[in-house]
């Protein structure tokens, strides 16, 4: 997803963890590229590729507290993890932040210092 000399961060700047993840990559004196994903209108193709790179559950990436997540009773069992992808693209809000993409690989960074990995 990204180039080797590049640095992605799936970033909302109203999240402490996501401002934070942003501040330690900046610290470094790293300029990522920050990709507001709730506006950037992500498919479900890259956000697939991205949850693969991940390497984690689509429910892990998922914001379950979401009032959304609730309302669509995205908790259901038998759901598919396209289905759940299809939902996250329709409304990104329910995607946790940060994700960070590095040549190192892919992380969610939640605490934010787990980005120092990525570095």
């Amino acid at each position: 997803m990204a180039p080797e000399d590049t640095i992605t961060i799936y970033h909302n700047p109203r999240c402490s963890n996501s401002r934070g993840a942003l501040a330690l990559i900046e610290a470094r004196g790293i300029q990522p590229r920050v990709v507001d994903y709730l506006h950037a209108q992500l498919d479900a193709a890259h956000l697939a590729a991205l949850i693969a790179q991940l390497g984690l559950p689509v429910r892990e990436v998922m914001r379950s507290k979401e009032a959304i997540y609730q309302e669509l009773d995205l908790g259901l069992e038998g759901l598919s993890d396209a289905e759940l992808i299809a939902q996250i693209a329709a409304h990104p809000e329910l995607l946790n932040r940060p994700i960070v993409v590095s040549a190192k690989g892919a992380r969610l960074c939640r605490p934010p210092e787990r980005v120092l990995d990525l570095l």
